[in-house]
């Protein structure tokens, strides 16, 4: 039974004698289980003190980057000041950096001054291009953690990866879509809002494998760049759906949605099945009025929660954890809205 803690204070906890918490952390024997468990328990009491003792008055600085549309942004942030009271008595404070696209110098300038000017921690989300490994590495080299969020840079010092397995989202989308089309004649649009983004990438390739797999007859068409922004992504789709009449369903993995569905009315054609990522605010109203067919959601609040708690133990205020698991997958229709997406 390990521990740091010595007889005394652990006989003071449980309230038993030095000699009965000896005999049970040497196994001696001659004590009942149930004081071998208040023993533990004391053990366990005292630990989860002894963190808290590390966290009361501690300030966390950490830094939130992220290149993504202001509708996801927007959603993060507010997932994190939601959860800010969950983590005392720690205080994190926050600095937000964020950018719906622009050239990646500017993006690796931004983790370059955090470099200089120091940080316990950044959290981000950024194209996975060799430009931005660099940035991640200088930031590793110059002791401050990054956990990556919702797409990961796997080949930089990143601590961890906080997300949902982006393949089996991709599946999930592909088994939804097989479902609901059926045998009705459809290709299907599957939308990204940039090829640099792995959680994007890796959504499309667990896609088409599992399209491949079940249903390889069911013609897939690309489009991306579009940045998930309306402006770019109207004019994507509706240049998508012109040269090709048989569109009429589509797999959104980089968002832009309403301005999908503008370009698929002004043609004149409706969308059988609209399978879509994150209950951001345009999404919730969508699926709220039956325009999306369903929404693949993960809790933001549990992953920026989790975030958190990864930059304090690189810090030593909490003790060391396992490794991260995958968020949740949820498939979100307008019939099992969470209560928190009602209120949008």
């Amino acid at each position: 039974m390990g521990h740091p803690f010595p007889i005394r204070e652990i006989a003071r906890q449980a309230g038993l004698s030095e000699a009965t918490v000896d005999r049970v952390l040497n196994g001696r024997g001659g004590v009942r289980e149930s004081t071998a468990r208040e023993v533990r328990q004391a053990i366990a009491d005292l630990d989860r003190q002894r963190t808290q003792v590390r966290l009361v008055g501690r300030t966390f600085m950490i830094d939130i980057v992220m290149q993504t549309p202001e509708r996801f942004s927007t959603a993060v942030r507010a997932a994190l000041e939601a959860e800010l009271p969950s983590l005392h008595p720690a205080v994190v404070r926050s600095r937000f950096h964020f950018r719906e696209t622009g050239p990646v110098q500017e993006l690796t300038g931004t983790l370059d001054r955090i470099a200089r000017r120091g940080s316990q921690g950044v959290i981000l989300k950024a194209p996975d291009v060799p430009e931005v490994t660099a940035a991640v590495t200088r930031l590793a080299e110059a002791g401050i953690p990054v956990v990556t969020l919702v797409t990961d840079l796997p080949a930089t010092p990143r601590l961890a990866y906080v997300g949902i397995d982006n393949r089996a989202a991709g599946a999930t989308a592909a088994y939804l879509m097989g479902q609901w089309l059926g045998d009705r004649p459809a290709h299907v649009l599957t939308s990204l809002s940039s090829g640099f983004f792995r959680n994007e990438e890796e959504r499309e390739m667990g896609f088409r494998a599992a399209m491949r797999a079940r249903h390889p007859d069911r013609t897939l068409v690309e489009i991306a760049e579009g940045q998930g922004l309306d402006a770019t992504q109207y004019d994507l789709v509706r240049a998508a759906l012109e040269r090709d009449p048989d569109i009429r369903a589509v797999y959104s993995i980089g968002g832009g949605n309403i301005a999908t569905l503008r370009a698929f009315e002004d043609v004149g054609r409706e969308c059988a099945v609209f399978v879509a990522h994150d209950l951001d605010h345009d999404n919730t109203r969508l699926l709220r009025e039956h325009r999306l067919s369903a929404v693949l959601h993960h809790d933001l609040r549990q992953d920026v929660r989790e975030a958190c708690h990864i930059v304090m133990r690189a810090q030593g205020a909490l003790p060391p954890a396992g490794p991260t698991l995958p968020s949740a997958i949820q498939v979100v229709t307008p019939y099992n809205m969470p209560p928190q997406a009602t209120a949008v």
